[in-house]
């Protein structure tokens, strides 16, 4: 595996004269990156000649990632392939370069508050449905061997007690340590892993109307329930409706019911993790409001969801 020197024009123009030479004078407009210290991020992505997107690294830990990247699409693409997969053009380990069609329209954060709930919810459920069957992970483990867990982790209910409580009100820490403790226990017991996105948020699917086009960067995918992929659901948009939608119709897709504690147990995990890390290190939130603000949302959608964690009886000591 090769990955790039640097990320610059001219480096992604060399890689793509080697790895698919139709392309090698196209025009390259490289996306904004967040510039993280943490060789891992070392990556990122450019539109070439204004219909392809081109994903490179320029380290090994980010090139790993995309290899495996590479790899998943690979075997998600042989038949029966799964839907709303990005359709590979050309892609190479050496130099490390994946090529795929731009596919045009907005992110789901974009128009979720415009489109029906119920409608992307079914599209996403059909999605995951593929996604998490036990044939698809033979598949895909047949191609790349055994799948590790997946890649992103939000963090840990220790992390948020020992971190999180000085960015949340003074009236707001009862109920945050309550929640972490709520959570441990709903997650005390694994689930069955199945193959999942690992990073299904908002930005990663493609939407056109109400018709989803396109879900994109796999290479966080790998092993963990259902439940995981669904836990970015419950924040976006207003109310649960994208959540409790994705539930239902996933439940008529398979037979199977997921757990929307697990999912919010997730949730509380992912959401309070990024504005602790955001807060810590400056940054402003997504959404631009405060931590406090968060809290607030996941009391309102722990609400909204009938869940309680308060009454929860709890298996560990507190």
């Amino acid at each position: 595996m090769k990955w790039l020197e640097e990320c610059s024009p001219s480096a992604v123009a060399g890689a793509l004269r080697e790895v698919a030479p139709a392309l090698g004078d196209c025009s390259i407009v490289l996306r904004e990156t967040l510039g993280e210290e943490d060789p891992l991020w070392w990556a990122a992505s450019a539109v070439v000649g204004g219909r392809f997107v081109a994903k490179f690294a320029w380290s090994r830990p980010a090139g790993l990632r995309l290899a495996h990247e590479i790899a998943v699409l690979a075997a998600l693409a042989r038949e029966p392939a799964i839907p709303f997969l990005p359709n590979v053009v050309a892609s190479s380990t050496d130099p490390l370069l994946l090529v795929t069609e731009l596919v045009p329209g907005k992110s789901l954060f974009e128009v979720v508050d415009s489109v029906d709930r119920d409608e992307v919810g079914r599209q996403l459920a059909h999605f995951l449905a593929a996604l998490n069957r036990s044939a698809t992970r033979e598949r895909v483990e047949a191609v790349i061997g055994e799948l590790p867990p997946a890649i992103l982790q939000p963090a840990t209910t220790n992390d948020l007690r020992d971190q999180f409580m000085k960015w949340a009100r003074p009236d707001q820490r009862p109920a945050v340590m309550q929640w972490c403790d709520w959570a441990d226990d709903v997650l005390a017991t694994l689930g069955p892993n199945v193959l999942v996105h690992g990073d299904l948020h908002g930005g990663n699917q493609v939407w056109e109307d109400e018709h989803l086009r396109v879900v994109v960067d796999f290479e966080t995918a790998g092993l963990a329930e259902a439940e995981y992929d669904l836990r970015a659901f419950p924040g976006t948009g207003p109310g649960v409706e994208l959540l409790t939608a994705t539930l239902h119709h996933y439940k008529q897709l398979t037979g199977h019911e997921l757990s929307a504690e697990r999912v919010m147990a997730w949730h509380l995990r992912t959401a309070l993790g990024d504005a602790l890390w955001r807060s810590e290190a400056g940054v402003p939130l997504p959404d631009h409001r405060t931590a406090h603000a968060w809290v607030d949302d996941l009391a309102q959608r722990f609400t909204a969801l009938g869940i309680d964690p308060d009454a929860r009886p709890l298996l560990r000591s507190v």
